[in-house]
C-alpha cells in the first residue's frame, strides 16, 4: 500500500492542476468579459456626453464614469500638485486622507503604474483590477504546484527502482533457500547413515574426552545452523509475522553459538549475558529477530579480533512497555566521524566486508516490528570498559 502512496498521490497532484488550470482559466475569461461589458459601457456614456454639450449631461457623465471605475476595483488615489491626498476609491484598507498609511500605499501605487498627471483635477495614482493582481498569483501558484509534482514524480520514479531491486534481491534470496534445501536433505540423510553404522557405545565419537561433542553431533549442530540460515533467506520479502518471542531465551541462544566458536585461548573474546526481571515477551519474527542480534555480535567479533575482549547481551524490560536489546562490547569503538555512516547499505570499515550487516539489521527491527536500532555513544550507555560499541534494540511490546 505504501509502495503505491507515490503514484496515487502524483495522480491526484495532476488532476488538482488540471482543475485549477481550468477553473482558472474560466474565472479569468468571466473577468474580462466583464471588464470588456463596463469598458463598453463607459464608451457609450463618453459619446453620450459629447454628443449633449449641456454642463448637467457632462457632469452626469462624469459621475458614471466614477462609479464605472469603482465596479472595476482599481484602488485610486488622487492628490493635488503639491502631493495632498484629495480623494481615494477601492482602497484595500481604511485610513484618514491626511494619515501616513495613505502616503505609503501611494508608493506602492506609483511602483506598479506610473502616476497621470491631469491639469485641474490633480495627479492620480492607481494600481491593478483584481483580475491583474489575481493573474500575479496564480503562476505563482501553480509553479510551485508543477515543481512539487515533479520532485514527486522523480521520488516515484526512485522509490520504484528501489522497490523493483529488493523484489529481485527477494527473489534470489528465496531461491538460494530453495536451493539449500536439496543439499541439506542429502547432508542430514548422510549424517543418519553414518549414526546408524556408528558402533554402539557412541563409536563415532570415540577417543574423544568426555563430555566432548563426536563429529556428528557437530555436523549436525552445523547442518541445523545452515537449514536456520536458509530459513532467514525465505522470510526476505514476505509479509512481517507476529510471533510471541522470548528475549531471554533469544539472547541466550545467540550468546551459546557464538560462545563455541570465539577465540578461548590467544586473544580471548568472552560472551556474557544478562536479562533484568519482568515481561521480557513482544510480538515478532524469532528468525529474524536473530539475524539481528547475530549481525551486531558478529561486527562485535570482528572489532575484538587480534586484541580478545568482552561483548555484553542483555534484554531489559522497558517501564512503557517494550524490551530494550543491547549488544556491548570494550574495543575499539567506532570513531565519531564514522557514526552517521554505519548504518549506510555498503559502508564498511573492513577490507573485505559487503557492508550490510548493520543496514540489514536495522532493517529488520524498524520496518518488521516497528522498533528502532540506534548506536550508543560508550560514554552513555556503560559499555564494558567505558568504551567500545553499543547498539540498542528497542521492539515494543
Amino acid at each position: 500500500m505504501w509502495r503505491r502512496a507515490p503514484v496515487v498521490l502524483l495522480a491526484v497532484g495532476f488532476a488538482v492542476l488540471l482543475g485549477w488550470y481550468a477553473i482558472s482559466t474560466e474565472r479569468v475569461i468571466a473577468e474580462l468579459r466583464h471588464e470588456a461589458q463596463r469598458s463598453g459601457q463607459m464608451s457609450a456614456r463618453v459619446f453620450q456626453a459629447l454628443s449633449d454639450p449641456s454642463e448637467e449631461a457632462s457632469a452626469a457623465a462624469l459621475l458614471d464614469l466614477a462609479q464605472h471605475v469603482r465596479e472595476m476595483g482599481v484602488p485610486i488615489v488622487i492628490t493635488d500638485p503639491s502631493g495632498i491626498p484629495r480623494d481615494t476609491a477601492n482602497l484595500p484598507f481604511r485610513a484618514r486622507l491626511d494619515g501616513p498609511e495613505i502616503r505609503t500605499y501611494i508608493r506602492s501605487l506609483d511602483a506598479d503604474n506610473p502616476p497621470v498627471v491631469e491639469p485641474g483635477v490633480g495627479v492620480v495614482h492607481f494600481g491593478n483590477t483584481p483580475l491583474v493582481e489575481g493573474l500575479r498569483i496564480i503562476p505563482i501558484l501553480q509553479g510551485t504546484l508543477l515543481a512539487f509534482l515533479i520532485l514527486a514524480g522523480i521520488y516515484m520514479l526512485r522509490t520504484r527502482a528501489a522497490a523493483e531491486r529488493e523484489k529481485v534481491w527477494a527473489g534470489m534470496a528465496r531461491e538460494s533457500a530453495h536451493q539449500l534445501g536439496t543439499p541439506l536433505s542429502s547432508l542430514r540423510g548422510w549424517v543418519e547413515l553414518l549414526r546408524s553404522r556408528a558402533p554402539a557405545g557412541g563409536g563415532a565419537g570415540a577417543g574423544t574426552d568426555d563430555g566432548a561433542l563426536s563429529p556428528l553431533d557437530q555436523m549436525e549442530n552445523d547442518l541445523d545452523r545452515l537449514e536456520r540460515v536458509a530459513h532467514r533467506f525465505e522470510r526476505i520479502g514476505r509479509p512481517p509475522r507476529a510471533d510471541a518471542v522470548e528475549t531471554q531465551q533469544l539472547v541466550e541462544r545467540v550468546a551459546r553459538y557464538f560462545q563455541a566458536r570465539v577465540p578461548t585461548l590467544v586473544h580471548p573474546v568472552q560472551v556474557t549475558t544478562r536479562w533484568s526481571e519482568g515481561d521480557l515477551a513482544i510480538r515478532g519474527d524469532p528468525v529474524l529477530l536473530e539475524w539481528a542480534i547475530e549481525a551486531l555480535v558478529k561486527n562485535a567479533v570482528d572489532a575484538l579480533a587480534g586484541r580478545g575482549g568482552r561483548i555484553a547481551l542483555s534484554a531489559d524490560a522497558l517501564p512503557g512497555g517494550g524490551v530494550r536489546l543491547r549488544v556491548a562490547d570494550d574495543g575499539p569503538g567506532i570513531p565519531r566521524e564514522l557514526r552517521s555512516e554505519i548504518f549506510r547499505p555498503g559502508f564498511s570499515t573492513k577490507a573485505r566486508g559487503w557492508g550490510i550487516g548493520l543496514s540489514l539489521a536495522r532493517r529488520i527491527v524498524e520496518e518488521n516490528h516497528r522498533g528502532q536500532l540506534v548506536f550508543v555513544p560508550p560514554d552513555r550507555a556503560g559499555a564494558p570498559s567505558g568504551g567500545g560499541a553499543v547498539f540498542d534494540i528497542i521492539l515494543p511490546g
